[in-house]
């Protein structure tokens, strides 16, 4: 892995601010492509410093990597990470001195506000993680739900270095008793005249999670760019971005999941044409889930003869354990090779898979597995805002060999 992966300069962080297949979303991902390459927008200010050969603007707050852009690298660079917010970020005056931004701790025996200096005194550890907005693949949903339509371009894996929480909670004394839920909430300005709970940034998660999640303040190497939501982001490996609360101000562990509209409404897995709500499962763990990058239809024909094909898979929560890789559109599968380094349960692993193909049409198609047997799906599950899609068959790409 080259020190160039982890490069950023600090002029960043201040920047302002077949039939079936078809029918299971493969043709979404033709017409998709073509869609996005002809509409490009200009990159955010907060954001100018993305490299915009490998991104798709899709808006001021919604930014996506390229399917060709991955390469075959482990880590993905920060210039062509993809760009999610909720909620426009803060001024960008928060991350000229990071080390004042506070949080308040709750739900911990001794209660208190601590800096980032403070925090960078109780502990330190780094993870790689996938971090993935769990729209990602809502782009291959025929019902078209609202919000985004990412293909695969909404993720990407980083390395995150920072306070254990599990550090934070021992420095303050320990949990109190009857708190279930870990929460958080962002510090993104509100917009005046709204009821808070309708817009604030603030998710509940299990509060198991807490025995792997950071307090994080460094991004591959640098300091969290406030596109990423430095100067502190709260990082839950495993689950999906959402709960990777950004411009994090206060951590609460607690005996109710939060009552904000993005907890109880927003982000669950409601049927079609449905209203999420508190009984419906909420957007918390990343699915196992892998797709092909190289060759993706994208560059015109692939030259007849040994091809490699390559891509990244990973177990969401769980470790990966196998990656199988299809070129007749599902109905034969042969296992594909790990590659590069094992960075960690919470990692992605590139794959890649060896195979003549003379001049033809073919469907691609890669299938993961995770340590606990959990497979890759055909099918995604239907649901009214495209959340949470890991169907093998909608990430198929279909290519042309002459």
């Amino acid at each position: 892995m080259s020190h160039s992966s982890f490069s950023m300069p600090r002029r960043h962080l201040l920047a302002g601010t077949a039939s079936a297949l078809a029918a299971a979303g493969l043709a979404s991902w033709t017409n998709g492509a073509a869609a996005q390459s002809t509409a490009a927008k200009p990159l955010p200010g907060y954001a100018g410093w993305k490299n915009p050969k490998n991104v798709i603007v899709h808006s001021a707050n919604t930014i996506e990597t390229r399917r060709s852009a991955f390469g075959t690298s482990v880590i993905t660079p920060v210039d062509q990470l993809y760009v999610r917010n909720n909620l426009p970020p803060p001024d960008a005056s928060i991350v000229e001195n990071p080390d004042d931004w506070e949080i308040t701790i709750e739900g911990v025996k001794n209660p208190r506000t601590l800096t980032v200096r403070e925090l960078k005194t109780l502990g330190l550890e780094t993870v790689a993680t996938v971090l993935q907005c769990s729209g990602n693949g809502r782009g291959f949903f025929p019902s078209k739900p609202s919000g985004t339509p990412w293909t695969v371009g909404a993720a990407g894996c980083v390395v995150w270095s920072g306070v254990p929480v599990r550090k934070v909670i021992e420095a303050l004394g320990g949990l109190v008793d009857g708190v279930p839920y870990m929460t958080g909430t962002g510090g993104e300005k509100l917009p005046d005249g709204v009821d808070p709970k309708s817009v604030v940034v603030e998710r509940s998660v299990p509060v198991a999670a807490a025995q792997d999640a950071l307090l994080a303040w460094e991004l591959n190497g640098q300091p969290i760019p406030l596109a990423h939501g430095g100067p502190l982001r709260l990082i839950v490996p495993g689950y999906q971005g959402v709960n990777n609360i950004k411009y994090i101000k206060r951590l609460a562990f607690t005996p109710k999941e939060s009552e904000a509209r993005i907890m109880a409404n927003s982000y669950r897995m409601a049927p079609p044409g449905g209203k999420g709500s508190p009984q419906h499962a909420s957007v918390w763990e990343i699915p196992v889930k892998s797709w092909i990058n190289s060759p993706s239809g994208e560059g015109g024909p692939v030259k007849a003869g040994k091809v490699q094909i390559h891509g990244v898979a990973f177990g969401g929560a769980r470790a990966l354990r196998s990656v199988e890789v299809s070129v007749d559109g599902g109905k034969t599968w042969k296992e594909a090779r790990l590659i590069g380094p094992d960075l960690g349960k919470y990692a992605w692993r590139q794959f890649v898979f060896e195979a003549q193909l003379p001049a033809g049409e073919y469907v691609l198609a890669s299938r993961a597995v995770d340590v606990e047997g959990n497979v890759q799906p055909e099918h995604r599950i239907e649901n009214d805002r495209g959340y949470n899609n890991n169907s093998w068959a909608d990430h198929a790409v279909r290519v042309q060999v002459a």
